[in-house]
């Protein structure tokens, strides 16, 4: 997975048999740039970058990744647990039931609270998660539970700082 310490083009694999090359080609464009580009882009930009799908105004997430994904920052996770709510809940389930965190520095939990009693960002639109996909993943996911787990969790113990009321976040 390419990270900011990254160049924009970099070979990634080099032997007898291939070269395996990697070209991030806005890697170092500004934000204002990419907007710039994507203006008279024949190739939309994914609606969860706006507010609101079609509104245009980038007031949305500040990456396209899965809905709630652990390489967010807090303030897109706050976002997609607005957009997702079924979703989020089910992440919850998941950590109530191993016991285990949505990342080693943040409980799943502790961010819905969170986004309920301080506030969280205006998601624009709710995917309402209500279709047979859903479902699947939902029963999947809770058969999966029943299971023995595969590993014992072990939370992270760190210093934890408040998010706001008490509600504890690691730093």
């Amino acid at each position: 997975m390419p990270t900011k310490k990254h160049a924009a083009f970099r070979t990634v694999q080099a032997n007898t048999a291939r070269v395996v090359d990697e070209w991030l080609p806005v890697k170092d464009w500004s934000t204002d740039a990419v907007k710039e580009w994507h203006a008279g882009a024949p190739v939309p930009y994914c609606w969860t970058y706006d507010s609101v799908p079609g509104v245009g105004d980038w007031a949305g997430t500040s990456r396209c990744s899965c809905s709630l994904c652990v390489f967010a920052s807090r303030a897109d996770v706050l976002l997609s647990l607005g957009r997702r709510p079924r979703l989020a809940a089910l992440y919850a389930e998941v950590e109530q039931v191993r016991g285990d965190s949505f990342r080693a520095d943040w409980r799943i939990t502790d961010l819905i609270r969170h986004a309920e009693d301080c506030g969280a960002p205006d998601p624009g639109v709710v995917c309402p998660d209500d279709g047979p996909e859903f479902t699947a993943l939902q029963h999947q996911v809770r058969a999966a539970l029943k299971k023995e787990p595969r590993k014992r969790p072990d939370l992270a113990r760190r210093n934890r700082r408040a998010l706001c009321d008490g509600y504890a976040v690691p730093r």
